[in-house]
């Protein structure tokens, strides 16, 4: 099973908040959305901000990445 780490993106700053042994990319998007909800919650003053959750690999590559301030969908 991959590993993957995830990291707060604030600006151009990627402060981590942890890795873990996922079964694949779709359970770490879910684990990321999961995290961008809590984040948003905790530290509000961050949504207005655009940062997001980003998900990398092994090799550091960014596999996905997820607003803290989501877009409604109703403006989608």
């Amino acid at each position: 099973m991959p590993y993957y780490s995830f990291d707060l993106v604030v600006g151009k700053e990627f402060k981590n908040q942890g890795g873990i042994i996922l079964e694949d990319i779709e359970v770490a998007s879910d684990r990321a959305d999961q995290l961008a909800c809590e984040l948003s919650q905790v530290k509000p003053e961050l949504q207005q901000k655009g940062c997001a959750v980003r998900v990398t690999d092994r090799d550091d590559n960014e596999v996905y990445r997820t607003p803290l301030d989501p877009v409604p969908a109703w403006q989608r």
